[in-house]
């Protein structure tokens, strides 16, 4: 009987020490997680606009090309595309988002985004936001109404 008390209590001792370590692990602080956003991008030829919204869709910063420059020939520039990345940065930064999800949207019908689209994004990256994932939403037309111009397309 003897024997089995002293191993009873090698064993006590032994997960006294596992309880502590415990204790301390519970009273470090937690790392905070990232807050991420959706970063809607529409670009067109003529302008570009930049919208960021938390994931229920609530507006956090909204910027456009007209809010940059005053030039509207310059809308579209993807010069003026790396200023509204650097003041959606300063918002974002403010709020304590570090990741976010890109949308990019086209005019309808077109061939391709506009030159602004890039430029944010690699601004951003630039920045330190992480880039989790990058989506084409542009609306495809299929079928609809007849396009302008005629049979043989705008005659100039």
């Amino acid at each position: 009987m003897a024997k089995v008390e002293e191993i009873v209590e090698k064993i006590k001792e032994e997960k006294e020490p596992v309880e502590e370590e415990i204790e301390e692990k519970s009273t470090t602080k937690k790392k905070e997680k990232d807050i991420e956003a959706v970063l809607n991008i529409y670009t067109s030829f003529n302008n570009t606009i930049a919208h960021v919204t938390d994931a229920s869709g609530r507006t956090l910063a909204k910027v456009s090309g007209g809010m940059v420059t005053k030039h509207s020939r310059l809308k579209a520039n993807p010069t003026i595309a790396m200023f509204i990345a650097k003041r959606i940065s300063e918002n974002m930064k403010e709020k304590g988002v570090k990741s976010l999800y890109v949308r990019i949207r086209a005019k309808t019908g077109s061939t391709g985004p506009g030159p602004g689209a890039n430029a944010i994004i690699k601004s951003l990256s630039r920045e330190g936001f992480k880039i989790i994932n990058i989506l084409d939403t542009t609306r495809v037309p299929r079928g609809g109404p007849k396009k302008q111009g005629g049979r043989r397309g705008r005659r100039v």
